[in-house]
């Protein structure tokens, strides 16, 4: 069985009816819906509305699929995903999804990254190409970052650090082969769930941002961890923490955990799964 969970936060059904669609026209069974919007119950009520009047939805509810919903206060992106994982792993599903709501895809998709997995089982999480609304790539398939990376990403224009940057996104790859990469986006994270037996769910000490880079790279260790070109999904990308400076300081901050529990400037992991990912794609 496959599952799915988003997190949702002061969204609309709007907002989320194209990743609904898609979820619905995919092989997965169930979806459940974490809100910690502090509009009371708003998205519930706009859920109830639209079960009753999509006949498409409606078909799909009579053979098995489901929409479980869950209010909560706003305890984190990780947190909440990770009430979805146990709830799916205690109703044995194999293979869950963790997505954005700003996230949409074709009905191949899962079908696709799910053959794959059945026939590799040392794979433990797949990305597909997430590409931007104008069908350019995404480059969310990434060198583990250090702490320059990220101060250079964060404070200061592309113009100053261009080659530094298109090494640590991997562009010189281009994008189109299969890639064993150990820092892949949270916006989309196709997940084995005995993987996350083995690694943990995601370290809630995160609130928001890193949370991805973390459970990633735990996964690398034991599993490959694959960027996969040969589907693709889109992602809206709004960069909220470059807008925002209440996001802003939740990167920051999220940033600051990350580099004390996995180490600043020494970090032997980060060298060596860094190196090795440039060494394949260089042969």
């Amino acid at each position: 069985m496959i599952t799915a969970s988003i997190v949702t936060y002061n969204d609309h059904l709007l907002d989320i009816e194209a990743i609904l669609r898609s979820i619905i026209a995919s092989p997965i069974r169930k979806v459940w819906i974490i809100d910690h919007s502090d509009k009371v119950f708003t998205l519930r009520e706009e859920l109830q509305q639209y079960m009753h009047r999509d006949e498409e939805l409606r078909g799909h509810i009579q053979r098995g699929f489901q929409i479980e919903y869950l209010h909560e206060d706003n305890v984190g992106y990780g947190r909440g995903n990770n009430r979805a994982i146990r709830l799916a792993m205690e109703e044995g599903c194999q293979y869950h999804l963790v997505v954005n709501p700003d996230v949409w895809f074709s009905s191949n998709v899962i079908p696709t990254i799910w053959k794959y997995m059945e026939e590799h089982p040392d794979v433990g999480q797949i990305m597909p190409k997430v590409l931007f609304l104008d069908g350019s790539i995404q480059p969310l398939a990434k060198l583990l970052p250090t702490p320059t990376d990220m101060f250079c990403r964060m404070f200061l224009p592309e113009c100053m650090f261009y080659h530094r940057n298109k090494r640590y996104e991997l562009a010189h790859s281009g994008y189109k082969s299969i890639m064993n990469v150990p820092c892949l986006s949270g916006c989309f994270m196709f997940l084995r769930t005995s993987t996350l037996h083995e690694v943990g769910l995601f370290d809630e000490r995160y609130f928001m941002y890193a949370e991805d880079f973390d459970l990633t790279r735990r996964i690398h260790r034991k599993f490959k961890t694959l960027f996969f070109p040969s589907v693709a999904i889109y992602h809206k990308f709004s960069r909220g923490s470059h807008r925002s400076i209440r996001l802003f300081l939740a990167h920051t901050f999220s940033m600051v955990k990350y580099f004390n529990k996995f180490g600043w400037f020494y970090d032997s992991e980060r060298r060596a799964f860094n190196k090795q990912i440039l060494k394949e794609i260089e042969e």
